[in-house]
């Protein structure tokens, strides 16, 4: 009988996670809807995001004093417990005030909402190599959580924009409390094992470290990523991509459609629902492959970094929408090849007990640089165009491919301030 790869408790935590995803899908768009309704200010509608993010960043870097004290899974079942209890009182205190409801206290709540989800990615990824059985299993749990994020931003604004339209933004906001309220529930059933039960290759069993300052709990992670030539890479290939892939934010593929393409604003609507086709297709084809791929994480990231490039180039340069859609297509399962695998790599690359402090410092600073590359890459858009843009997008992945292909070396040789030795890769 074929052994399985995963846990029961890796599923109740992918289940949970697309729940919560989910929600903030429709959350999202109700209150995005209710602030524009109210102020019919684009301005007013953006600070959201921009708080979600700032709170997010914060959330993130004060995680490790809270990983030292508190098991990741009862970090999730607060952090989804408590954004529960806040949909509530927020979908209450809108439905029973409608339009004498104050925005500065709605956005209070979101911000405290964003920053209690703040815990979740990185306390999700740290977990997700305790919950599987063989090493194998990695790369499939990767797999699957980033084909469920995938459907979920693919079906979920749609599906999101015809429920907030028939339900209205206040109940759409109790449904969104009740799908959290399942996302809790689900939590419950993550129990991580008292020791991990699989032994990634290469790491040893590691001693209970010593109490340390709040200081250096606090930069921990950040230390470990500077000292480690593998995880700064590896997070130097994730700003890029930040950097490259927020060129397919909405404002900036609506423009390319209509100065590269000369479409309308239907064509946009096909662009993205390409975009997210391809990337669910492509976490399929990355689960497929798993024994294809085996070990080889590393071929496998370059490969995907060097297929997004080459079609994001190709893309900038075309002018035919047909042609447009193939190409958005295609970049899918390359972008899904590189961001697994690098993610897999990333949970090999420290011990179990740094992982979440690693992460917990990458997502802070992901989200400041996603924050001001929007900035910035609005300002390239009106500066040099909207097709120099996508170019630019190309050409930096092609720098992050170049780096990883003369950086190889610190993938296989262990340096030593690691906290953790790692097989060739």
């Amino acid at each position: 009988m074929k052994p399985r790869l995963l846990t029961r408790s890796f599923y109740y935590l992918w289940t949970t996670q697309t729940a919560a995803n989910a929600a903030d899908v429709l959350y999202i768009m109700a209150l995005t809807v209710l602030v524009l309704d109210r102020t019919d200010s684009l301005v007013s509608a953006a600070l959201m995001p921009l708080m979600r993010s700032s709170a997010q960043i914060v959330s993130g870097f004060i995680a490790p004093l809270l990983i030292n004290r508190i098991k990741l899974p009862s970090l999730l079942l607060i952090s989804q417990t408590g954004q529960f209890l806040l949909f509530v009182l927020l979908a209450l205190y809108l439905q029973l005030n409608g339009a004498a409801a104050s925005l500065l206290l709605v956005f209070a709540l979101v911000f405290v909402m964003s920053f209690l989800d703040g815990w979740t990615v990185p306390a999700r990824n740290a977990l997700v190599p305790r919950l599987i059985t063989q090493e194998e299993g990695l790369l499939k749990a990767n797999g699957l959580i980033s084909v469920s994020d995938q459907v979920v931003q693919f079906a979920g604004w749609g599906l999101s924009g015809l429920l907030v339209a028939f339900l209205g933004p206040s109940p759409a906001l109790l449904l969104t409390a009740a799908i959290y309220g399942l996302a809790a529930a689900f939590t419950l059933g993550v129990r991580e094992p008292a020791e991990t039960s699989v032994h990634i290759q290469g790491q040893p069993a590691e001693p209970q470290p010593p109490a340390a300052s709040k200081w250096k709990t606090l930069t921990e992670g950040w230390s470990l990523i500077w000292r480690m030539p593998r995880l700064r890479m590896l997070t130097f290939m994730d700003i890029i991509d930040m950097l490259g892939g927020s060129v397919w934010v909405g404002a900036f593929t609506l423009a390319f459609v209509q100065v590269a393409l000369k479409q309308g604003e239907e064509w946009w609507g096909f662009i993205n629902a390409a975009y997210f086709a391809g990337t669910v297709g492509g976490g399929l084809l990355v689960l497929s492959a798993v024994r294809l791929i085996g070990n080889r994480y590393l071929g496998a990231m370059l490969i995907g970094m060097a297929g997004y490039s080459l079609l994001t180039l190709m893309y900038a340069l075309n002018t035919r929408p047909y042609v447009a859609l193939i190409l958005v297509l295609l970049t899918g399962p390359f972008t899904e090849l590189s961001v697994i695998n690098r993610r897999t790599l990333i949970q090999r690359s420290t011990s179990k007990q740094m992982l979440p402090k690693v992460l917990s410092a990458q997502a802070s600073l992901l989200h400041l640089v996603f924050c001001i590359s929007l900035l910035v890459m609005a300002g390239l858009a009106e500066q040099f165009g909207i097709v120099n843009l996508y170019l630019l997008a190309g050409v930096l992945t092609s720098l992050a491919l170049v780096v990883g292909l003369l950086g190889r070396r610190a993938f296989r040789d262990e340096p030593e301030s690691s906290d953790a030795s790692l097989p060739s890769l």
